[in-house]
């Protein structure tokens, strides 16, 4: 028997895509897995999450990863859907397509009875575990994180080398981050394609540039 983690990494950035991934494994898979180290990415360094990102793809039953982009992050108002349900469309996508009995769920929301209840209604066939934490308690999900945090610190990298600026890592807690946001936006570059592509403009983290001033960051 099978059993799919999903998880997702990159939900609170300013910059760059929010990435979820699921991984299926059977159970002598998920053993082996646990000895070699797969835990919550956020417990990992970046070198140790790229090794067993690899071990996790070349021996899992299956693995998938989807994007959502900024602009897609930023339209869901348009849309009406928050961002809890904007992800899960995409877990549900996943769960439906990779092999497996049971599909283990990392979920977005502290109401976890809410969601499993509208999983239930869209992932069919398959017995569903709906926790928060689910990155520490299942390997499963676990490597469903190490690989989620792999291809988005690769995005990060790709959008540094296009932009040619080290903003560190994204997030609004980064220093380096804001001060990059601030650059842009004070030098007028912030509405051009090239910049405005990564970043989620309906961040609050982005609206409050307006009430600081640069050396703030500096």
């Amino acid at each position: 028997m099978n059993r799919i983690g999903i998880d997702e990494a990159g939900r609170g950035p300013v910059i760059g895509p929010l990435v979820v991934a699921g991984v299926s494994l059977d159970k002598e898979t998920a053993d082996k897995f646990k000895i070699a180290g797969v835990k919550d990415s956020k417990l990992l360094s970046i070198k140790r999450i790229f090794l067993l990102e690899r071990l996790i793809v070349e021996n899992s039953s299956g693995y998938m990863v989807e994007e959502i982009s900024p602009a897609s992050i930023d339209s869901r108002f348009e849309d009406g859907t928050n961002l809890n349900f904007l992800e899960l469309d995409r877990m549900i996508n996943i769960a439906n397509k990779l092999l497996g009995e049971t599909v283990i769920i990392d979920c977005p929301s502290s109401n976890t009875k809410k969601i499993k209840a509208f999983l239930t209604k869209k992932i069919l066939g398959k017995e569903l575990i709906v926790e928060n934490y689910a990155d520490k308690n299942f390997v499963e999900v676990s490597a469903a994180s190490i690989v989620a945090k792999a291809l988005r610190e690769r995005e990060v990298a790709a959008i540094k080398k296009e932009l040619e600026y080290d903003f560190g890592s994204g997030y609004p807690s980064d220093p380096r981050t804001i001060k990059f946001l601030k650059i842009i936006k004070e030098n007028g570059l912030i509405l051009e394609e090239k910049y405005k592509k990564h970043i989620r403009g309906t961040w609050a983290t982005f609206k409050n540039l307006e009430n600081r001033n640069l050396h703030d960051f500096l």
